[in-house]
Formats: C-alpha cells, sequence, structure tokens
C-alpha cells in the first residue's frame, strides 16, 4: 500500500506556469508633416529674405502674422523696404524687452496697413537689439538705436517712451526727451529688470 508522499504530485490551478506576455508592439510612428505656412504671409517674408537674405531672420510665419528680426545696422533699411515694396505704412506701437543675460535690450516695431486692402489684417513686427549697459547713462552710452520716426512718423511717441522706460536711445529722433518720468530721475529706466521699487 502506497503512502500519500508517493502519488504524484498534481498542479494546483495557481501553480500552473502561465506564458509571459508577449511585450507590446512600440506604437508604429506616424510620420510628422512640417506645418504648412499660410501662403500669403509667407509670401512676404519670402520677399524680405530674397531682397536680404541672412541680414534677416524670420521668427515666425502665422496667420495674419509675421515676425522679423534683423540687426540694428540694418534695421533702418528693413523698415524702408517693409514701408516702400511691402506697403505697411505704418506703426501700431513699439516696445521693448529686456534680456540682462544676453546684455541686450531688444525694441519690438508693429506694423500695419491703412492704405492696401490684402494688409488689413496683417501684423509684421520687426524687432532689432541694442547692447545693453549695467549701468545706463540713458543717452550716452551704447544703449543705441537708429530711429525709424522718418520712416514711420507714428513711432515718434513710442520710441521716447521706450527711451525713458529701458533706457534706448534713438539716434536720429528729432525729439529724444523723457514722455512720462520726470525730467530729473536718476534712478534706472523703470521697465528694466533689476529695477526695485524703493520702499516695498
Amino acid at each position: 500500500m502506497s503512502s500519500d508522499s508517493e502519488k504524484p504530485a498534481v498542479a494546483t490551478p495557481e501553480e500552473k506556469s502561465t506564458p509571459p506576455k508577449p511585450a507590446p508592439k512600440p506604437a508604429a510612428k506616424t510620420e510628422e508633416k512640417p506645418a504648412e505656412l499660410p501662403a500669403f504671409e509667407k509670401s512676404i517674408s519670402d520677399k524680405l529674405v530674397e531682397k536680404f537674405g541672412d541680414k534677416v531672420e524670420v521668427d515666425f510665419v502665422k496667420e495674419d502674422r509675421i515676425g522679423i528680426k534683423t540687426s540694428k545696422e540694418n534695421v533702418h533699411d528693413v523698415a524702408q523696404f517693409i514701408r516702400d515694396d511691402l506697403h505697411y505704412d505704418h506703426a501700431e506701437s513699439v516696445s521693448g524687452v529686456d534680456y540682462p543675460a544676453d546684455n541686450e535690450i531688444e525694441v519690438v516695431y508693429h506694423l500695419g496697413s491703412y492704405t492696401e486692402s490684402s494688409l488689413a489684417r496683417q501684423v509684421l513686427t520687426l524687432a532689432t537689439r541694442a547692447p545693453r549697459e549695467s549701468n545706463p547713462i540713458p543717452g550716452q552710452d551704447s544703449t543705441k538705436l537708429p530711429t525709424l520716426r522718418d520712416v514711420f512718423y507714428s513711432v515718434e511717441f513710442g520710441e521716447r517712451e521706450v527711451f525713458e522706460m529701458l533706457g534706448v536711445y534713438f539716434d536720429g529722433h528729432p525729439d529724444n526727451r523723457r514722455l512720462l518720468l520726470p525730467e530729473d530721475w536718476a534712478d534706472l529706466p523703470p521697465l528694466r529688470k533689476d529695477f526695485a521699487i524703493k520702499g516695498r
């Protein structure tokens, strides 16, 4: 008579080996198509590149918006071409951005057209940069750019505001006076990132 220990072992359902699951297949990569740029806006940026080559950089092209960057040495010529050949006839605004890590201040012109109906919805931003002095003496240091006042009359007050708020002096501007601050303002230009409001 055999004992229980001599009986063949019977695997319980839990002990049955289960075949390993196959590794999941990597998802098939779909080939990304480059974004198609709007044809009208691209035709405008292409004209700038055709005229100025690597003197301009196309920052962005999207519906109703084009962004162009250029150096301070070329900004006046590029602005004249934009006015005379591309028919953007006025500046809607002038603004500035402080980049202390780059030791530069960027000035951005937003340009539009009253006279060319196909440009009614278009805004072309033209940006250039000036050197940034750590201890600025507005108007008497290297933070200067050529004015676009003779190209776009409407930059007159915008450039004055950038002058007093960021310390960018515009060579050739007919009226480089402060616009909002007192004439005896002796602190940093208040839109620079290292400006601190006293007492707060």
